[in-house]
């Protein structure tokens, strides 16, 4: 193992060459402040200080770290990216391939645990078709529909597949939000030192046999980021490698995006997600209920679902509520037992609708004791962080809002962050009663003010 001097001179070199190909705000914020400990088959191992730093920077900064430790000339190949005491950033173990060049994928969205009803058999059959022959048929696949009813369950769906069933298949899931940060990340580093940094960009997309992107419809008026995705699109496309996109509206309807993306978005096959009917928002609760090991009566299940809207997590909220509840007096679930749980959480329409996003954030801040500017900012302490954890989670649960929009409202954060935290409260809501009671306590203050 070189010794510290010479880590930090190999780290030194790899750093004044990142430097100028990582934006200076996410350099400064994760990359700067990374500890060379060893050198491991000519990789440089780089200690980060939380698995929060060692994720985002494997997710999003380490083909750049890559790029900078080959140009150092130093003789290393890249970087390996480590924490003390976690299970996975190890010096034995390094992400996949599908998580690093990846938004996170959710291992639960699966085909089998996507509820089927009347209204979605037709896009869930079109979904499995393209998992079963990625490129074959159907291609591409428009996929849309409202918030909260499963877009990103079946993206992430046929991604899980593939990799499943086809693991020599190069797969990439990821955002639009994600998708033009990179973009733009590729544009800035060309500026600036002056090398090709946007083909790299572009050799990344284009060379992969599945390309997955959520929540095309963030791109409107941003004209730079759509001639980018307009070329790798018919560059996979002539290679007949498969594309899926999800939207919240129609291609015709995306009048911001250029019309040759539209076109081509309609020259494959476009399936909407419509809402649940009753039968099928049941069936979701049953299974929902089944997953976290809940015997929910059906009458109960009826009551969860009466005046709610389409939105498939506001009903998951509920169901959580209702099972918190059980367990906290320590009672079975009855209709008495969610009525009074729910009390406060059915209001009237005109008390959903005085729900914004400022008397969220306030009222979180109140619960923890903390202010606006800790909870948005980047403290990492871990009270603040699962204090901003549940704002997240609430924001999804009581606001229909696009998840780019809340992602701003908590400080910029990115779509990959919103849905961690979302479903990381969400888990934690199962098994650990004082965050479920500041979920509920929080809920109530808020429609109370």
């Amino acid at each position: 193992m070189p010794d510290n001097t010479q880590l930090e001179f190999l780290w030194s070199k790899i750093k004044e060459r990142a430097e100028k190909l990582i934006n200076p705000v996410s350099f400064d914020a994760y990359v700067a402040d990374l500890e060379p400990v060893d050198v491991v088959n000519k990789k440089l191992v780089l200690k980060a200080l939380t698995e929060v730093s060692a994720k985002t920077v494997t997710r999003h900064h380490m083909e750049y770290l890559r790029e900078a430790a080959v140009s150092a000339e130093v003789g290393l190949v890249g970087v390996i990216i480590v924490v003390d005491g976690s299970d996975t950033y190890t010096l034995n173990e390094q992400p996949d391939a599908l998580e690093e060049t990846n938004v996170a994928l959710d291992k639960r969205y699966t085909f089998d645990s996507y509820v089927v009803g009347p209204q979605n058999k037709f896009v869930f059959a079109a979904a499995k078709s393209v998992a079963e022959a990625p490129g074959e048929n159907f291609n591409p696949l428009y996929i849309y529909g409202g918030t909260g009813l499963g877009k990103t369950h079946l993206m992430q769906a046929i991604a899980n597949e593939i990799a499943k069933k086809k693991p020599s298949l190069k797969v990439i899931y990821t955002t639009s939000e994600k998708f033009l940060n990179e973009y733009v990340d590729s544009m800035y580093a060309k500026k600036s030192a002056g090398t090709d940094n946007e083909f790299r960009f572009r050799n990344r997309y284009r060379n992969v046999d599945v390309l997955l992107i959520d929540d095309i419809q963030f791109w409107a008026g941003k004209y730079g980021v759509q001639e980018a995705f307009f070329h790798t699109f018919n560059e996979l496309s002539s290679q007949h490698k498969q594309i899926v996109i999800s939207s919240d509206c129609p291609a015709k309807e995306l009048t911001t995006l250029e019309e040759r993306l539209r076109t081509r978005f309609e020259g494959g096959l476009i399936a909407d997600v419509q809402p649940p009917d009753i039968e099928t928002k049941i069936a979701i609760l049953k299974r929902k209920a089944l997953e976290k090991k809940c015997i929910v009566p059906d009458d109960v299940l009826e009551f969860l679902i009466r005046g709610s809207d389409n939105n498939v997590r506001t009903l998951e909220g509920r169901l959580n509520t209702v099972i918190f509840a059980s367990k906290l007096h320590e009672e079975p679930i009855s209709l008495k037992l969610a009525a009074t749980a729910l009390s406060e959480s059915i209001g009237s329409a005109e008390e959903q609708e005085d729900v914004t996003p400022e008397a969220i954030i306030r009222a979180t801040c109140s619960y923890y004791g903390i202010t606006k500017a800790e909870l948005v900012g980047k403290t990492k302490r871990q009270e603040i962080v699962r204090a901003r954890q549940v704002c997240i989670y609430l924001l999804c649960d009581m606001l229909a809002l696009p998840l780019v929009s809340i992602g701003k409202e908590m400080g910029g954060r990115d779509h990959s962050t919103i849905i961690y935290a979302r479903d990381k409260v969400a888990e934690l809501m199962r098994v650990n009663d004082a965050v479920a009671k500041g979920v509920t306590d929080i809920k109530s203050a808020v429609l109370k003010q």
